[in-house]
């Protein structure tokens, strides 16, 4: 019995200066299912879409979209032939109402005026229709991202959408949120509506996608039903290797306490106090709004601490700046790499060497030869996959854009390195070098204490972990004692 294929992809190349970023790629997606597309970071899934959102033109190849080929020459050709994405970037106009904003690009009109009243009835009838709790008329600014992200579905639902791509759409939800998220993905297939959705969560992959493409280093590695299929054979297709342990965790050598923080309080954070040794993975868990990140601004000088002290190695520290706890050898990866963590415009170079340009100046002067020289070791050392050091990071896939804010700090040689969300949004292949590089740090000597929002990742590589619920600390777990359970029973 013949397939019904919605969409065919055939034959895509698309090339870049210096970068082939999709070879030969042929793919088709059968009507009505949920469609996976993996692969490392760099892999060309994002250049695939964009292409079939009609962003890039290909060098080569055709889209055959309900039996018929189509050629976009921009984002609205494509919208209007029924393919909508949901960006991992949230991409609304945030002033405007829930029901405006479903309306972008295609709004009612009655007797040549403005339906307002008809843009609201539908836009609640959607709403109503997949079953959820949102104000149409309240102004998107308003909303958490997981629902800014169920208002670009319910945009696709209004214009027809044949097909809908999500592109890693739980990189910042709660389980709570995901539930609902998927829900309605579930819901949408039912409808007849083919989804694509991307992510690195293999997990996610496995409980809702009917196939699943596999793509890496530009090409169609292949694609199967999600049943022939398990998590070692898909991450093995995605990275052409074996990958062994997926947390490989190798102790450092513990020393003495080298961070205290004693009855810390600053806005939502509430009498925090804990000790973290040198050579030490410390992990911080809690769910989203537990005060985390807060806590990492409020130490390193980021925001300002309203009482409580802070030592560093046995001598108590206040920093009125972040730039003071970097000279004082603390540093940090932050949750948000494209905006805090890197500037977009700069080069690879001149990103990993900012922090600790004194390094590479003498008179005054920036000597090339020698930052040329010790930004590709950075590099190297990270397997940073670029054309060249002086490629603008904005062209870098995210698994690479992480690398080199791990690269700069690096660089700056930082004692205790504050890791926030580290492995969010990248593939499977770069988590294991960044772990490698986590062992490295701490088997110096030097400290890592790690932020992050999977229980896995931090039960894998941490020696102590923290647990934090709105602003308070409830306990802290051995590396031998912890477990999901544990942690979540804290969390809550």
């Amino acid at each position: 019995m013949s397939k019904d294929y919605i969409l065919s992809l055939r034959n895509i190349t698309k090339e870049f200066p210096g970068v082939k970023a999709l070879d030969d790629v042929t793919i088709n997606i059968e009507r009505g299912t949920i469609h996976g597309l993996v692969g490392e970071n760099g892999a060309g899934k994002s250049t695939l879409i964009k292409v079939l959102a009609g962003i890039h033109r290909p060098n080569a190849g055709e889209i055959e979209l309900d039996g018929k080929i189509r050629h976009f020459a921009n984002p609205i050709e494509a919208r209007r032939a029924g393919i909508s994405v949901v960006h991992q970037e949230i991409k609304l106009a945030e002033p405007l109402s829930v029901a405006e904003n479903m309306f972008l690009g295609n709004v009612l009109m009655k007797n040549n005026l403005v339906d307002w009243k008809g843009m609201r009835k539908r836009a609640r009838e959607i709403v109503a229709d997949l079953g959820l709790d949102i104000d149409v008329n309240a102004q998107v600014s308003s909303l958490t991202v997981a629902k800014k992200q169920i208002v670009e579905i319910m945009h696709a639902i209004n214009n027809n959408s044949q097909i809908l791509v999500m592109d890693e759409p739980s990189a910042v939800l709660t389980n709570r949120e995901l539930e609902v998220m998927f829900r309605i993905v579930r819901q949408l297939r039912e409808q007849g509506i083919t989804i694509i959705y991307i992510s690195h969560r293999l997990d996610e992959v496995f409980d809702l996608c009917d196939n699943v493409s596999i793509l890496r280093d530009g090409c169609h590695i292949d694609t199967l039903p999600i049943g022939d299929l398990d998590r070692e054979s898909l991450i093995n297709m995605m990275v052409g290797r074996e990958m062994g342990q997926e947390y490989p965790k190798e102790p450092g050598k513990i020393g003495d306490t080298i961070l205290s923080v004693k009855n810390l309080n600053c806005g939502m954070l509430k009498d925090i106090s804990f000790d973290v040794k040198a050579g030490e993975v410390f992990g911080i868990s809690g769910l989203v709004g537990a005060g985390r990140t807060e806590l990492a601004r409020a130490i390193l000088g980021i925001d300002k601490i309203e009482s409580g002290e802070v030592y560093v190695r046995g001598k108590k520290v206040k920093y009125r700046y972040f730039r003071d706890a970097i000279k004082d050898g603390l540093g940090l990866i932050p949750e948000d790499r494209k905006l805090q963590g890197l500037v977009q415009t700069m080069s690879i170079k001149r990103n990993t060497t900012l922090v600790n340009l004194a390094r590479v100046i003498k008179g005054g002067v920036i000597r090339k030869g020698l930052e040329n020289k010790l930004a590709e070791e950075f590099s190297d050392k990270l397997h940073v996959v670029r054309p060249t050091i002086e490629t603008e990071v904005q062209y870098l896939s995210g698994g690479n854009q992480q690398k080199v804010v791990i690269a700069k700090w690096l660089f700056q040689e930082s004692e205790i390195l504050f890791l926030d969300e580290p492995t969010r949004g990248i593939d499977v292949g770069a988590k294991a070098e960044i772990y490698r590089l986590i062992n490295e740090i701490v088997q110096s000597g030097r400290t890592i204490i790690m932020i992050s929002s999977e229980m896995p990742e931090l039960l894998g590589m941490c020696d102590r972990i923290m647990v934090m619920h709105e602003g308070h600390k409830m306990g802290e777990l051995d590396a031998a004692e912890a477990s999901q359970e544990a942690i979540m029973a804290l969390c809550t």
